[in-house]
């Protein structure tokens, strides 16, 4: 065993020395590294404003009861599309039926009476030109004709404002919509003023998209405004897919707060792709940039003294050259 140790030692050693002679050896020529290349081409390119946004009703509307009493009847179910004057609620008529009828037979009884008070004007005109009544019986007959007038002027309306109040007790959609959640069951006892809304409705067709964008791009959006400006929404929750509109409303006042201009766009929204209260990316095209020169995001290379790209020379070597990003 003690003979055979410096043996070990020594090959080990010689492995060791073979190592390092390996080590020294000349590095392997470099491998050629494969890259993708592009041309730089010219085309004609929208110059947009892109800005998150928020999607909402071009109007919302909370039902509420004008006459107190029972609901009788709900003619929709929650979530339906209804019609500008599609009714929606029945409310007890009944005591505004008997009133409207009270109402019709006083204003029928005044007109009555107006037209015996107008006769007797008639008849004593005739009168006192042959000195049968006097002057002062017959000014007091006009003085009643005109207080019937006035009497009549006052119950018409009064039957007027029972005939709204029946007119009231169906409630009808001021505007067409999508109909939200149901307050209110049949039984409920509506009150005016009322404590909560009975159903709230949201026009979707068309719908508004509102968006702030930079202060600074006021005066290009100002100087395209006249024209229709094209925007698209893109749904944060179907990634892909877009809707096509118009800039429809740009603020009156730039908000100091964050230095941005509210903008909103008009969408059609046909298909019920944009949804109130839905996040979207919106995109607001000004213009369209002829002749543009343009790269692939992919070649621009950040460095410490500015952008830069690699242009491929005619023996395929590549130059690093500096380049200035328009947008």
């Amino acid at each position: 065993m003690m003979d055979r140790r410096p043996f070990c030692f020594v090959a080990a050693v010689a492995a060791a020395t073979s190592l390092l002679a390996c080590g020294k050896t000349a590095p392997p020529p470099a491998q050629a590294v494969p890259v993708t290349v592009a041309k730089a081409e010219q085309r004609t390119v929208p110059y947009t404003l892109q800005a998150n946004g928020t999607v909402e009703p071009m109007q919302t509307v909370q039902i509420e009861p004008q006459v107190g009493g029972i609901i009788t009847k709900i003619l929709f179910k929650e979530g339906d599309d209804v019609k500008e004057g599609q009714p929606l609620f029945e409310i007890d008529p009944r005591s505004y039926q008997a009133s409207l009828s009270q109402a019709e037979a006083v204003v029928a009884r005044d007109r009555a009476q107006l037209a015996s008070a107008n006769s007797d004007v008639s008849r004593y005109s005739a009168l006192v030109d042959k000195n049968y009544v006097t002057s002062q019986q017959m000014e007091q007959v006009k003085t009643t004709a005109a207080s019937m007038q006035a009497t009549l002027a006052a119950d018409e309306a009064l039957a007027q404002q029972a005939r709204l109040n029946y007119q009231y007790a169906t409630i009808r959609s001021p505007i067409s919509g999508r109909a939200g959640s149901l307050q209110v069951r049949v039984g409920y006892l509506a009150k005016v003023p009322a404590t909560t809304p009975l159903v709230t409705i949201n026009q979707i067709h068309p719908i508004l998209v509102r968006f702030a964008v930079p202060a600074a791009s006021l005066q290009r959006i100002r100087q395209y405004a006249s024209a229709t400006l094209p925007v698209s929404a893109h749904p944060a929750s179907a990634p892909g897919t877009s809707s096509a509109g118009t800039l429809s409303f740009v603020d009156n006042a730039i908000d100091t707060t964050t230095g941005t201009i509210l903008l909103k766009g008009t969408f059609e929204n046909k298909d019920g792709a944009l949804w109130p209260g839905e996040f979207v990316t919106a995109s607001l095209q000004l213009f369209q940039q002829q002749n543009a020169i343009v790269v692939p995001t992919q070649a621009i290379v950040e460095g410490q003294n500015g952008d830069f790209l690699f242009v491929i020379n005619a023996d395929s070597t590549a130059t690093q050259r500096a380049i200035t990003i328009d947008r």
